[in-house]
């Protein structure tokens, strides 16, 4: 058997996980959850595994809400992860995966589940004729985007909850980062999580010079840029300005801010002092990453399930062990 063992790099993770056992007063208030915060990140040979039942160790909005008729509940999440990850040459798009996993072991989760089709108006508020299907072909439809005009819900930690009761944030975690803020000594530059391929996320700020910890911290600039003129109208598109509404709108455009188009770079990092490359969650569009630098665990794949509201569904909440999605299997998994 394996001897178990936690990383000096885990340190932080245990800190938060430590937290969140004896945390209470306002920030235990889960929303209707009788559990506290639980998060376990251990090592093993070449993986890293985070346990976790998934509950905000920070106060979270209300939910239900007018725009999320969900209650936040404890999943049971396992996810499992490379140590040393490896980059790949080419970005792989998030799909059917969940991104990423918080240091308090809440996961980030960036796409919805809601659409435009030919015909549809642009609507503020989601519903049954919004959400995509098997029939839904990918270059027909318009995704909107959780973080754009449509009210889904999302608190000011920018998260909302699954039909599962799943807590997922859908952009920079805010509660989260202001207690490792303080915990930190005003420190910017935030471990707040590892993604599916075992890369490290950090959250906004980075060294002026990556390679260099002694430069000044910075808060780093995504490369994605709204498009400009309008969406183009009837069977090719929902029309009206680029604005922000749909994933569409943006466009990655190189060398314009300092991340590529995973949202990340390689450089030195607190934790990393001999460089590597990491992920950077962000208060623009991507907001958190829709690429993958490296190859995801298939402990972070979503499962099919139900329709939305039966059990288990919809798609089936991440961290349990399966074989990965094929490409093209199925709809996109991405819930609201």
């Amino acid at each position: 058997m394996k001897h178990v063992t936690t990383l000096l790099l885990s340190c932080l993770f245990a800190m938060v996980a430590t937290a969140a056992h004896g945390h209470e007063g306002d920030d235990a208030d889960h929303s209707g959850s009788d559990e506290a915060s639980h998060a376990v990140n251990k090592t093993t040979g070449d993986k890293r595994i985070i346990e976790a039942n998934g509950l905000p160790d920070h106060k979270p909005g209300q939910f239900p809400n007018r725009g999320n008729p969900n209650s936040i509940s404890a999943q049971k999440y396992h996810f499992e992860m490379p140590l040393k990850p490896k980059a790949n040459d080419e970005p792989r798009p998030i799909d059917r995966y969940t991104f990423g996993v918080a240091v308090n072991g809440v996961v980030f989760d960036p796409g919805t589940a809601e659409v435009w089709r030919p015909g549809d108006p642009i609507v503020s508020r989601p519903g049954r004729d919004t959400r995509r299907g098997p029939g839904d072909e990918p270059g027909r439809v318009w995704n909107y985007d959780a973080m754009g005009k449509m009210n889904l819900g999302i608190d000011a930690n920018h998260a909302h909850v699954q039909p599962t009761g799943a807590y997922h944030y859908h952009g920079l975690p805010t509660g989260l980062i202001t207690r490792l803020h303080k915990e930190k000594g005003g420190e910017r530059m935030l471990l707040i999580g590892y993604a599916a391929d075992g890369f490290p996320i950090y959250a906004e700020y980075g060294y002026q010079k990556a390679d260099d910890s002694s430069s000044p911290e910075k808060k780093l600039k995504s490369s994605y840029q709204l498009k400009t003129g309008n969406r183009p109208k009837g069977e090719d598109g929902p029309g009206d300005k680029y604005d922000g509404t749909f994933v569409q709108d943006y466009e990655f455009i190189k060398g314009s801010g300092d991340l590529d188009e995973c949202n990340g770079r390689k450089g030195v990092t607190p934790e990393f002092a001999d460089g590597t490359y990491y992920y950077v969650v962000v208060d623009a569009y991507p907001f958190i990453p829709r690429f993958f630098r490296g190859t995801p665990d298939s402990s972070f794949a979503k499962r099919m399930g139900p329709p939305p509201g039966d059990p288990g569904g919809p798609d089936g909440p991440p961290g349990r062990r399966g074989p990965p999605p094929g490409p093209g299997e199925g709809p996109r998994p991405d819930e609201r």
